[in-house]
């Protein structure tokens, strides 16, 4: 395991926007860990902490149903204390720093999936609690034999390195966290949601018409337009 921390300037920062962080962090390299959510909040302390490794034993998703690694994975969690104020949608933010990262052939299911091809090969869980924050994006990088519905984002098992994609991505993403708002419209292009017909529990069913700035999804149904804040959506096909 590594550990390192920036002390002065310049701080780590996006390859993609080249602009210095504002906010100095730790970051660790760790083998498999039981779970980096864990792990990040465990060791956070005056600065915001990322962790940075090729799987987890006990990774979980956003209703707790345990997370499957692939044959070459990368799980990664930053934990921070946001201020009690800011009510931002962490799981959205997320999401537009793995697609700016990874590049355009990556789109967003709302919330919290990370897609190519209609293909899942991502997925983003946030939880918030006792004032602290973390983020976490887990990533299929390679998998020979994915189960239905997924994938992984390369047909070469040594093409990504977790290390730099799971660095790059923190860095983005705690930028995006410095900025004041969030980046609705790129979010609402990288979605794919939008414009199909969704369904929901327990009984919801409409099309998927917009974002709201809080992040809920705005579905057209028979009674009119309902914002929906969170739980399972299904694409309908078709």
């Amino acid at each position: 395991m590594r550990a390192s921390v920036p002390t002065t300037p310049p701080y780590p920062y996006s390859d993609f926007a080249k602009v210095n962080m504002a906010t100095p962090y730790f970051q660790f390299f760790t083998g498999e860990v039981p779970s980096t959510q864990d792990f990040a909040r465990e060791h956070l302390d005056g600065l915001p902490v990322v962790v940075v490794a090729p799987g987890q034993s006990e990774g979980r998703g956003r209703t707790g149903t345990r997370w499957e690694n692939a044959d070459e994975s990368l799980a990664v969690s930053v934990a921070w204390r946001p201020d009690d104020s800011d009510r931002r949608p962490f799981s959205l933010i997320a999401g537009v720093a793995a697609v700016r990262v990874l590049g355009s052939d990556l789109d967003l299911k709302w919330p919290n999936d990370v897609m190519m091809d209609d293909l899942k090969v991502g997925g983003i869980l946030v939880e918030r609690s006792h004032g602290v924050a973390a983020a976490g994006l887990g990533l299929n990088l390679y998998w020979a034999d994915p189960p239905a519905g997924a994938s992984g984002i390369s047909p070469n098992p040594r093409f990504f390195s977790h290390r730099v994609l799971g660095a790059r991505w923190a860095a983005e993403f705690l930028r995006l966290v410095d900025d004041e708002g969030w980046p609705i419209e790129e979010y609402r292009e990288m979605c794919t949601t939008l414009g199909r017909t969704v369904v929901w529990e327990p009984n919801g069913s409409g099309i998927a018409a917009g974002i709201n700035d809080q992040g809920a999804l705005l579905v057209k149904t028979t009674a009119g337009v309902e914002e929906v804040h969170a739980g399972a959506v299904r694409h309908v096909r078709g």
